[in-house]
């Protein structure tokens, strides 16, 4: 059993917003726990930027600059002859300059956030003054369906708003974050284990066995069974100085519901970072044993037994058990229980205290327990 947490998933879950110009912000669009899809607005930001005012205006200039070199080329091969070739030749250069500058000048504005329906308008002198950040794409990897539900639509969101870096009003650099956005689809299980027991996760990793993990989830969740494989992917080579453990990780593939609000979807996930799971690594391979559930095996100082049942009737065996957690029990397979003997499954420490007590009290209803210690049915209840 090794502690465990789930975790953001490194370059994957979390990424921040920045500012692409420097502006006012004027408009906030998404606020903390907000869903929001690839492409959709964020923050609409005014433009302040004396540069960016100035790439604008020498994109019109340039654009108009070459209608009417264009125009200007018109003219002069209409009168052929009576001006020399090489005036052609220099008008195309010119046209030629013009529209390399104006490239230039889309490409800026592009990365400065510009549609390029806006681009096309500021080269028709409709100059823009406000610009809208929106979400970035979808992160690499994410599925386009929820994790073991068998393939449903898109979630309608890859995106969560977690925190807000600016409010209404607030001057921002270009390149300041606005904000924090949060996918929760691609996490971590982030188990911690002790120096010493490297070589047993070494082990587990060379030999590509599962590991169990326990998220303590409550039954009236009704989230269903995980069905994922875990496996550790990723072991730290660093050991943290204050608890003297390192980290390991296994990929977690989150499961969401979506919750309509009035016109606002909220995004329910199944794990949640820092939620804390129980994590069973293995370590060993045994063969030739039985194993059975913890609650089987009743123990009597130094001794161990279980129950078994032959028709009504209940008899306790001396076994060896070999390894014991809480939750499964490892019997040595040495003849004390011959294969195909009926074992009673859970309640046998309570059988082991009815049976020393000779059944003057704790004998369930319907049962009875003979002079040897063997507890039977009643026969009306038996009936």
């Amino acid at each position: 059993p090794v502690p465990g947490m789930v975790v953001d998933r490194p370059g994957l879950s979390d990424r921040g917003v920045a500012a692409p110009v420097t502006g006012v912000v004027v408009g906030i669009a998404r606020v903390p726990g907000d869903a929001v899809r690839p492409g959709g607005v964020l923050f609409t930001l005014k433009v302040l930027s004396e540069a960016l005012h100035l790439t604008q205006t020498d994109l019109f200039k340039s654009t108009q600059d070459i209608a009417l070199a264009q125009a200007q080329r018109k003219r002069l091969v209409a009168s052929a002859g009576a001006v020399a070739e090489a005036r052609v030749i220099e008008v195309d250069n010119q046209v030629t300059r013009l529209e390399v500058a104006v490239n230039a000048y889309r490409q800026e504005l592009l990365s400065r956030g510009f549609s390029p329906d806006q681009i096309d308008a500021v080269a028709g002198g409709k100059f823009v003054r406000e610009v809208t950040v929106a979400a970035p794409p979808r992160p690499p990897g994410v599925s386009l369906s929820v994790p073991g539900s068998g393939g449903p639509p898109e979630p309608p969101a890859a995106f969560e708003v977690q925190e807000l870096k600016v409010d209404l009003g607030q001057q921002v650099q270009a390149g300041q974050t606005l904000c924090t956005l949060a996918n929760h689809q691609l996490l971590a299980v982030e188990g911690r284990a002790f120096r010493d027991e490297t070589p047993l996760l070494e082990r587990s990793v060379r030999e590509k066995w599962p590991v169990e993990v326990d998220f303590q989830e409550e039954a009236t969740a009704d989230w269903g069974e995980v069905k994922q494989t875990f496996r550790i992917r990723q072991m730290s080579n660093a050991i943290d100085p204050l608890n003297r453990t390192f980290a390991f990780l296994m990929p977690l593939a989150n499961e969401s519901r979506v919750v309509d609000d009035e016109g606002r979807s909220l995004t329910l996930w199944r794990f949640r970072p820092g939620q804390r799971a129980r994590l069973l690594v293995r370590v060993e391979k045994l063969d030739g044993v039985f194993v059975l559930p913890a609650d089987a095996v009743a123990r009597d100082g130094p001794e161990a037994f279980v129950f078994t049942q032959n028709v009504n009737t209940f008899e306790r065996r001396p076994v060896r058990v070999l390894l014991q957690d809480r939750q499964q029990v490892v019997l040595a397979n040495d003849g004390s229980l011959p294969l195909g003997t009926y074992v009673v499954q859970g309640g046998a420490a309570q059988l082991n205290r009815m049976v020393k007590a000779g059944g003057a009290s704790g004998t369930p209803k319907g049962y009875h327990i003979h002079a040897d210690g063997s507890l039977h049915k009643n026969e009306d209840e038996g009936k």
